[in-house]
């Protein structure tokens, strides 16, 4: 359970929230025994002040030190509330972290994002209502109704109907709403989802005028989630008057049953049941706002209860890609080899790559190429264990990747993906983003070669350089800006073992030619893997892989594959004329 995350500091306080709620009852039920004292001597006809003024001092003596508890509890509650849902938001994030790729795919991005903040505080809230509420609600209840047994029968049958009332409204009430608690949150997610694509896909929108077909994707979600919230707030919305009701019939029940009593009593009597009657009546009330406390509770429990299981089964989840402890030491440096791998993704039918095997030695240039479809991202992916094979072994320096532990592995690889990611900060803090916590002596010289590799000239012509702003996602850079950044980036780290993911896609063809030539010369010594559809990016690698449906089916230089891959040799010719392709090549 999600609750084991309190820590010691708040066990205390809840101890204190306890002890303050037990005091205030004390308090609210010890004012009724004043009221009855004042009543009764007020019916006798014979007004004694000073009767009054004690009494009466010690009722703004409760009423006050009721206040003071309430005050502190509130205090101690929010407290608890507030440090409990910073705690479970950095356990969760510090897990989902963790995840794989897998696992993300599981609860979706969306989903991970609304359990993250929307269903903690949903959480927060219980939790400071709860420490008030729920504790004050059945202490306030059960000493009320001990108070009021020993009085007439009467009374306390009409307290008895009327709590039995409240008891069966509450729970077909909560019994209606508690599925569609279930059913909002789910819709939360995808109305998140939607929001998310259409404001990072707008310009997509806009270009292919879908203004009105992506505003109806989610409006169909927002009419669903709106009118399950009307559903569950207008149920919810029944509690109330049905409360309401019971207590002005319970009041009205008390004075007619009081008017009987006093009128069938001794005129000696009657003084002391008047007492009485005004005594138990704010002990009924009592017993009513308990009552009310708890409806104010259950209005807000079954939606924490769906959003508590949500948190509780991201946390239960365990990431699928586990690691070793102990550090090894291998005896070659950026050696990569697949023996016998295949890998498919959950729910898939068929395997996307089958049976791959091939050696990358240290400080080669290999290059994967392939149609779109063919795996060649899935390949790269299981390198830095985002994913782990399915069959098969990943070696890297002749040691299986599963042996490594997380940080020696993370180290010995950088990578620059697919989809150039940036992150809001400055263009300096994505670059040295590769280092995570570590600081460099040589800071300024990585930079300056960072800079050089992925020739992001462009730093050096803008305002404030290095400490441009970057917008979240890059938005404020261009697709090729972006690339070079993402480029520098893996440069910086400066891993044994370098991976290019289609990185080169944006960049023109000068760029893009520059760009290998630095990644060549300055980084000779280390092992570049270029994932890339153009030829002209890597047909100086040393060695090739063409895919082709998750399979290999060439294996070599350029030239060799032009003469022994039928395949390679029809995506070269339909990006460069014969001419080109057996003229001289570029550096």
């Amino acid at each position: 359970m999600i609750f084991k995350n309190l820590k010691t500091r708040d066990w205390i306080f809840i101890v204190i929230c306890f002890a303050l709620v037990v005091s205030q009852v004390w308090l609210d039920l010890t004012m009724p025994d004043y009221t009855q004292k004042l009543t009764a001597t007020v019916s006798t006809g014979v007004i004694d002040m000073a009767i009054v003024n004690e009494n009466g001092a010690k009722m703004l003596l409760c009423a006050a030190g009721s206040m003071a508890c309430a005050i502190l509890c509130g205090f101690f509650a929010a407290s608890v509330a507030a440090n409990f849902a910073k705690t479970l938001r950095d356990r969760l994030f510090s897990h989902i972290i963790k995840f794989g790729n897998s696992e993300i795919n599981k609860f979706s991005t969306p989903s991970l994002i609304t359990r993250t903040t929307n269903d903690v505080v949903q959480v927060q809230n219980l939790l400071a209502m709860g420490l008030q509420m729920i504790i004050k609600a059945p202490i306030l209840a059960i000493w009320a109704i001990c108070k009021i047994s020993n009085t007439s029968v009467e009374w306390t049958s009409s307290v008895v109907i009327c709590v039995c009332i409240i008891l069966v409204t509450i729970s077909v009430l909560v019994s209606l709403v508690y599925p569609r608690f279930k059913r909002i949150q789910l819709l939360t997610d995808d109305l998140n989802d939607k929001a998310r694509e259409n404001i990072s896909g707008v310009r997509v929108v806009r270009a292919f005028n879908a203004e009105a077909y992506q505003e109806k994707k989610f409006d169909d979600v927002n009419k669903e989630i709106t009118s399950t919230h009307l559903f569950t707030s207008r149920t919810l919305g029944l509690m109330m008057p049905i409360l309401t009701t019971c207590m002005s019939g319970l009041t009205l029940a008390i004075y007619w049953i009081g008017a009987y009593l006093i009128n069938k009593a001794e005129i000696m009597e009657r003084a002391t049941l008047i007492g009485n009657m005004t005594a138990f009546t704010q002990y009924a009330l009592q017993v009513v706002m308990a009552f009310m406390m708890l409806v104010m509770i259950f209005i807000i429990f079954p939606r924490t209860m769906v959003s508590i299981k949500r948190i509780d089964e991201v946390l239960k989840t365990d990431t699928s890609i586990k690691y070793k402890t102990n550090e090894v030491k291998p005896t070659v440096k950026g050696e990569v080899e697949f023996k016998n791998v295949s890998f498919s993704y959950q729910d898939s039918a068929s395997p996307c790559i089958k049976n791959l095997n091939f050696k990358i030695n240290s400080g080669e240039t290999f290059a994967i190429i392939g149609a779109t479809g063919t795996g060649k991202t899935s390949l790269i992916n299981l390198i830095p264990r985002f994913y782990d094979a399915t069959e098969g072994e990943v070696l890297i320096d002749g040691i299986n990747i599963k042996d490594y532990p997380e940080e020696q592995l993370e180290a010995m690889v950088s990578i620059a993906p697919q989809k150039a990611i940036l992150f809001k900060g400055d263009i300096k803090s994505n670059i040295t983003y590769g280092s995570g916590s570590k600081k460099h002596d040589d800071e300024e010289t990585r930079i300056k070669r960072a800079i050089e590799v992925s020739h992001a000239d462009f730093i050096n012509t803008i305002e404030k350089g290095l400490q441009a702003e970057v917008a979240q996602g890059g938005t404020n850079f261009s697709g090729g800006q972006k690339q070079r950044l993402s480029i520098a980036r893996a440069v910086y780290k400066d891993s044994e073992i370098m991976i290019f993911d289609d990185t080169f896609s944006a960049l023109d063809y000068k760029t893009d030619m520059l760009v290998r030539k630095a990644l060549k010369e300055q980084l000779n010594d280390r092992t570049v893997i270029i994932v890339a559809q153009r030829i002209g990016t890597i047909k100086n690698a040393d060695k090739i892989l063409v895919l082709h449906d998750g399979e290999i089916v060439g294996l070599g230089s350029h030239k060799e594959l032009l003469k022994n891959c039928s395949i390679y040799k029809e995506i070269a010719l339909s990006q460069l004329s014969e001419e080109e392709l057996n003229g001289k090549e570029d550096n």
